[in-house]
């Protein structure tokens, strides 16, 4: 494990060296976005829904909307008036029982290694929580944000879990009057039974991740009948991308009709015993002429062999399709 910060816990004159360690980690399986038809990553654009226009990170702001229907922006400046906390010690306020804290209050929960210097206060601290059946109500500046965190021995190790603040943990919003209803004695009686039939003493290690395993199994059930391909590599994207429908639909037109010059095309295959005939030298400016004449001149049709097929045009959107 890394250590994500260093500091000391400190309990009236007494000082302990420590480093913090993340106690939990995530072992879901992550998917990417991909197009089904090629496996390319699938990506998002910041876009403004007043102008339409596509927002640079560099000029993206803060908002808050009030609820009387003002927003109020911002910016970075703003921010970095506010109050932030920069202290690496971890303040114990208080010791209180176990029993009282609630664990709705609980949220990320970290190891504290000791310092190799600070063995002994380490494990005073340590000792003492243990023997006092207590548990260290803190305050901390994680993120340069300060928060409540409650420390409490598990094992050989003190943990440090952050806590919520009072007011973000919510109360049912269901009479709890509809839950209570007459129980009669019997009742009672025999759904202890059925508690004391069912106890245990806890072990989460007999637990399994069912769909995590079965999400495993399909995904080597996928790779070994052919449901797996090379990861594609992204394509490189050239010119203005057409991001507005009816712009496309327009060039898409005027292609069609022959009014924008065609994409060029692949020549097609030369009979055996002929020679190419060579290509007209690009004029001094470097334009091709076939794109300073004014319309096309017309071309006498000629058949198609039945392997003969032109190459892909360019479509508006960087799509591409057959020739006619």
């Amino acid at each position: 494990m890394r250590s994500i910060w260093n500091g000391a816990v400190t309990f009236g004159l007494v000082s302990v060296a420590v480093r913090v360690y993340t106690a939990t980690t995530n072992h879901d399986i992550r998917f990417r976005q991909v197009h089904g038809a090629d496996g390319g990553r699938i990506r998002y654009k910041r876009f403004c829904e007043v102008c339409g226009d596509e927002v640079a990170h560099a000029d993206i702001v803060k908002g808050y909307e009030t609820d009387d229907g003002e927003l109020v922006t911002l910016d970075d400046d703003d921010m970095a008036t506010l109050p932030t906390s920069t202290g690496r010690e971890i303040e114990v306020v208080e010791f209180v029982p176990a029993e009282q804290v609630d664990p709705l209050l609980l949220d990320r929960s970290y190891f504290l290694e000791p310092d190799p210097k600070a063995t002994k206060p380490y494990a005073l601290l340590r000792e003492a929580l243990r023997e006092a059946d207590r548990m260290a109500v803190a305050t901390v500046a994680l993120r340069q944000r300060q928060t409540l965190a409650l420390l409490r021995v598990r094992g050989a190790a003190i943990v440090m879990q952050t806590m919520l603040w009072p007011d973000e943990v919510r109360e049912p919003d269901f009479e709890t009057s509809r839950t209570e209803a007459q129980l009669r004695p019997q009742e009672l009686a025999m759904a202890a039974s059925l508690v004391d039939t069912m106890a245990a003493e806890f072990d989460p290690t007999q637990f399994d991740d069912e769909y995590r395993k079965a999400v495993e199994n399909l995904i080597d059930y996928k790779r070994q009948h052919g449901g797996a391909r090379p990861v594609p590599a992204a394509a490189e994207r050239g010119g203005e991308e057409i991001t507005d429908l009816l712009t496309a639909l327009q060039r898409s037109v005027e292609e069609a009709s022959g009014r924008k010059v065609p994409a060029q095309r692949t020549p097609p295959a030369t009979p055996k015993g002929r020679s190419p005939s060579p290509r007209k030298p690009a004029k001094p400016d470097g334009t091709p002429p076939a794109a300073r004449t004014t319309k096309p001149a017309a071309r006498k049709p000629r058949a198609r062999k039945p392997d003969e097929s032109d190459a892909p045009v360019r479509k508006a959107g960087g799509q591409s399709r057959r020739g006619p």
